[in-house]
C-alpha cells in the first residue's frame, strides 16, 4: 500500500469513527464542571430488562366516567416492563446501548452508556441498597437512565419502571396514572424483593428492605403517596381524575391509604413532583409523609409550579426531615431527563411542539443539570441508605450557592471563612439553592 492509499484509508476510517461518534446519544457525559459526587463509581454496571404483571388490578380505562358507577370494578392483569441496572462482575463487556422511544411515541433511538446488557452481576458479601425510579406522564423507563446507570456504578441496584398507560407509546386516560402510580411502585418493590431471595442470578445482590424511591413529575406525585402523603377529598372528586372516586384509595386518612406505606422504603427523591398546583395536596395530607425526602425543582417550573407547587410541598411535609434543591431559573425538566437524543430535534405536527423540548431546559445545559442531580442524589442516598457520614457532609451547605466564599490555604485546607459548596470546584457552584427543614417537634 502506497502512502497516498494509506492516508486515504486512514481518512476514511476516521470519517467512519467520527460518524459513529456523532450518531451516539450519550447518557454518561461528565463535564469538567461536574461536582465531585457526580463521577461514576468504580464498579462496572450491567443492565437487564424484566417483565412483570400485577394481576387482578382495577382497569381504570374500562370505567366510563359518564356512565353510572359499575356495581363491580372491571379488572385486568397490569403489565409493567422494568429496566434493571446493577453492579456487574469484573471484566464485564458487551453491548452498551439502550433502545428507547422518543416523546413522539414512534421514533426509536439508540442511547449509549456504560452498562453492559445482561452482564453477570457482581459477587458481594454485603447486599446493595435497592432504588426504584418512576418516570413522568408521559415518559418511559429510560428517561432518567443517566441517573440509574450512574448510581448503579456506586453500589446500588436500580429498577426503573415503564408505567402502563403512562409511557410515550401507551399514554391513555390520566386517571390511570393518578390511581396506579404508587401501586406500581409498591408492586415492583415486592417483585424485586422476591427476586433477591428466591435464588437465581440476583439472589443476595441487593436488600429490598433498604430501598430508596426516585420519582419525576407524576413519578414524584406517586412517590409522595408511597411515602405517606394522602391526596385531598376534592381531588378524589375531580371529573377529569380517577373515575367514580377510584382515587379514594389514596385519600388522606382513608384506611386504604393508611395501610399503603411500606417500611422497606427508607427515603425518597422527588424531581418536580406534580399535584400541589391542582389541589391534590394540602398541609394535612402532606403531613402524612413518613420518610425523609429530597425535593428537586426549577424556580420557573411551569408544569408543577414552584412557589405554589414543589416548594409548597416541601414546606408542608412537616413531619419529616426534608431538603429542597433549586435550579434557579430552571423549568420543569431541571435535573431529571437525560440529554435530548439528536433525533428529537424536530417539530412534530401532531404534538404541536419540538420533541426536544420534552428533555431540555431553556436556561440550563442538560448534562450540567444531570451532573448536579447525580451529585446530590448520590450524597442523599449514601447518607440515608448507607449511613455514610462523609457523603452527608456534602449536604451541609450555605443556602445560596452564589453566596459561598472560596477561602483556602496554600496546602489545600479550608480557612475558617470558607463556605463554598462542598464537592464543587472553585467558580462552579452557581445558580443553585439548597434549603433544609427539620421535622416538627
Amino acid at each position: 500500500m502506497n502512502r497516498s492509499t494509506s492516508l486515504a484509508a486512514l481518512a476514511a476510517s476516521a470519517s467512519l469513527i467520527g460518524s459513529a461518534a456523532l450518531a451516539e446519544n450519550p447518557i454518561d457525559t461528565q463535564l469538567p464542571s461536574a461536582p465531585e459526587l457526580a463521577a461514576y463509581g468504580e464498579m462496572p454496571v450491567g443492565v437487564r430488562q424484566l417483565e412483570m404483571v400485577n394481576a387482578d388490578q382495577i382497569n381504570i380505562l374500562a370505567i366510563d366516567p359518564a356512565a353510572p358507577k359499575p356495581d363491580a370494578w372491571p379488572r385486568y392483569d397490569r403489565p409493567l416492563t422494568v429496566e434493571m441496572w446493577y453492579p456487574a462482575a469484573a471484566g464485564a463487556s458487551g453491548d452498551t446501548t439502550l433502545k428507547a422511544f422518543l416523546r413522539d411515541g414512534t421514533t426509536e433511538v439508540t442511547l449509549t452508556g456504560r452498562a453492559v446488557r445482561d452482564a453477570a452481576p457482581a459477587q458481594t458479601d454485603t447486599a446493595y441498597p435497592l432504588v426504584l425510579i418512576s418516570h413522568g406522564y408521559p415518559g418511559n423507563r429510560f428517561l432518567l437512565s443517566h441517573l440509574a446507570e450512574n448510581i448503579a456504578s456506586k453500589g446500588y441496584v436500580v429498577a426503573s419502571i415503564d408505567h402502563t398507560d403512562s409511557t410515550y407509546r401507551t399514554q391513555a386516560a390520566f386517571g390511570s396514572t393518578l390511581v396506579n402510580r404508587s401501586l406500581d411502585q409498591l408492586f415492583v418493590l415486592e417483585e424485586m424483593a422476591q427476586m433477591a431471595t428466591e435464588g437465581g442470578d440476583f439472589a443476595g445482590l441487593y436488600d429490598a428492605g433498604n430501598t430508596g424511591l426516585i420519582g419525576y413529575s407524576m413519578g414524584g406525585y406517586g412517590a409522595i403517596i408511597t411515602a405517606g402523603g394522602g391526596v385531598t377529598e376534592a381531588s378524589v372528586g375531580y371529573p377529569w381524575g380517577g373515575p367514580h372516586g377510584t382515587l379514594g384509595i389514596h385519600q388522606a386518612g382513608s384506611e386504604t391509604h393508611n395501610a399503603l406505606p411500606d417500611a422497606r422504603i427508607k427515603t425518597a427523591v422527588a424531581f418536580g413532583p406534580w399535584g400541589m398546583n391542582t389541589g391534590f395536596w394540602d398541609a394535612d395530607g402532606l403531613a402524612g409523609i413518613q420518610i425523609p425526602m429530597l425535593f428537586i425543582a426549577g424556580s420557573q417550573d411551569d408544569v408543577s409550579l414552584y412557589e405554589n407547587g414543589v416548594r409548597a410541598i416541601w414546606d408542608n411535609a412537616s413531619n419529616v426531615d426534608r431538603a429542597l434543591l433549586t435550579y434557579v431559573n430552571g423549568g420543569h425538566n431541571s435535573g431529571a431527563p437525560m440529554p435530548a437524543p439528536k433525533e428529537s430535534y424536530y417539530f412534530n405536527e401532531s404534538k404541536g411542539f419540538d420533541i426536544s423540548e420534552h428533555y431540555t431546559d431553556p436556561v440550563w445545559d442538560s448534562a450540567r443539570m444531570n451532573n448536579i442531580a447525580q451529585h446530590f442524589v448520590t450524597a442523599w442516598l449514601d447518607s440515608h441508605l448507607k449511613g455514610d457520614a462523609e457523603k452527608a457532609a456534602h449536604l451541609k451547605l450555605t443556602e445560596d450557592s452564589n453566596a459561598g466564599v472560596w477561602s483556602m490555604n496554600e496546602d489545600g485546607t479550608a480557612k475558617e471563612d470558607h463556605s463554598y459548596w462542598k464537592g464543587f470546584a472553585k467558580g462552579t457552584a452557581k445558580g443553585l439553592k439548597y434549603e433544609v427543614k427539620k421535622a416538627a417537634q
